[in-house]
């Protein structure tokens, strides 16, 4: 694969990567007059794990039906390249910095979505966590899909095609992509082939991140989040009270909450200054201060939708946390019924081999299902501190 080419970051993806390779192909060839050649339809759900990559996925795809080069996916051509930096005008991509997609930003995207593609090829539309679309929302969406326009492919991402997930109706009505999560071995010679990291640092990100690339790039380059890692993946040898459960579940939820609050700062900061200086802010005379006492709701409306941000960014750093918890309660378990597999978090062995020496198998596993709750029910809007206290006590109780 060239590491121009637009699946090139697609690690461990084969089988996947090339069922959209023919997909792209046969777009091209109904570009070229063929009717049914077979292999490409108008919707698509890109499903799998933290890490499989969904999102990278969907846009690599979507620049291959732009690709001009047969839909190649060459990566070099102005179709691929625009795709790929986000500035093609016939790709569209809906996110969301907050919990839940709106109906009214669906409904936007889905008038936008009939109209004929300007360079002539497709019209492509990506969502980014269709899992976050709410029912009206995803009935706006439904109707699109169910009535395409002739050039309009939509690319849904989602963890799952459970109905909590995506309606079952739009479910019904799409490809699913199945993505799997990269083996620890596939993503260290990634990192070593594409970034330049030495083997042995390699092997240990690829571990420590459980699959996820952009994990994996972070614990190597960034010694804060190293830092984070390591007081989470403490908190088991802290858990020696009723006491100590509800403190640690509090540093946790403090330590997460100031986590996202410097990730989101800066760009809080920058998007009210901007806001502020549309709105007149400094200027001077009748006009500029009725203009910024006009101005009250449009600054709430951002406050809002950076607090939904900010809450975002908490549960993501919280998920990360939980994650590395997961990984550690599996190492035990892998240690307890010597599994002939590796363990996640390596650097840790001695610690895990002492923690199967003192628990049960049972216990163990009692432990990392309090931690699967634990995310499911943040996932649900329980409060992280609540969900965080009751993991913390099962996790000392065993």
């Amino acid at each position: 694969m060239s590491p121009h080419d637009v699946f090139s970051e697609l690690v461990g993806q084969d089988e996947p990567v090339g069922t959209l390779r023919r997909a792209a192909a046969a777009a091209a060839r109904i570009m070229a007059g063929d009717p049914d050649p077979g292999g490409m339809t108008h919707a698509w759900i890109f499903t799998g794990p933290p890490g499989a990559r969904r999102t990278v996925a969907a846009r690599a795809f979507a620049a291959a039906l732009q690709c001009e080069r047969d839909g190649a996916g060459c990566g070099e051509c102005h179709g691929c390249h625009t795709t790929l930096v986000g500035t093609h005008a016939d790709v569209h991509v809906v996110t969301t910095e907050g919990l839940s997609i709106g109906v009214k930003e669906t409904r936007m995207l889905v008038l936008r979505s009939a109209s004929a593609p300007s360079g002539n090829r497709w019209q492509v539309v990506i969502v980014e966590d269709a899992d976050r679309l709410g029912e009206r929302a995803s009935n706006a969406l439904l109707k699109a899909i169910e009535e395409p326009s002739p050039r309009t492919v939509f690319l849904l991402c989602t963890p799952s095609v459970h109905p909590d997930d995506i309606m079952v109706t739009i479910r019904s009505r799409c490809r699913v992509v199945s993505l799997a999560q990269p083996s620890a071995s596939a993503l260290a010679e990634f990192l070593v082939q594409r970034h330049g990291m030495a083997p042995e640092q390699a092997d240990w990100a690829a571990a420590a991140a459980q699959g996820d690339i952009e994990r994996a790039r972070q614990l190597a380059a960034d010694p804060e989040a190293r830092g984070r890692r390591d007081d989470v993946l403490a908190i088991p040898r802290r858990l020696t009270s009723i006491g100590a459960c509800f403190e640690v579940a509090a540093k946790l939820e403090t330590a997460t909450k100031q986590e996202a609050a410097d990730a989101v700062a800066e760009l809080d900061t920058t998007e009210r200054a901007a806001l502020e200086r549309a709105l007149g802010a400094g200027g001077t005379g009748k006009g500029a201060t009725s203009a910024m006492r006009g101005a009250a709701g449009q600054l709430k409306e951002l406050e809002r939708t950076q607090k939904a941000r900010a809450t975002r960014s908490q549960r993501d750093a919280l998920d990360r946390a939980l994650q590395d918890l997961i990984g550690f309660y599996r190492d035990v378990l892998v240690t307890s019924w010597r599994a002939p597999v590796a363990v996640v978090h390596s650097d840790l062995a001695a610690v895990s081999s002492a923690a199967a020496e003192k628990w049960s198998p049972e216990s163990t596993l009692r432990r990392l299902e309090a931690v699967l709750a634990c995310r499911d029910e943040i996932d649900r809007n329980v409060k992280p501190q609540v969900a965080l206290e009751a993991m913390m006590t099962t996790l000392w109780k065993g």
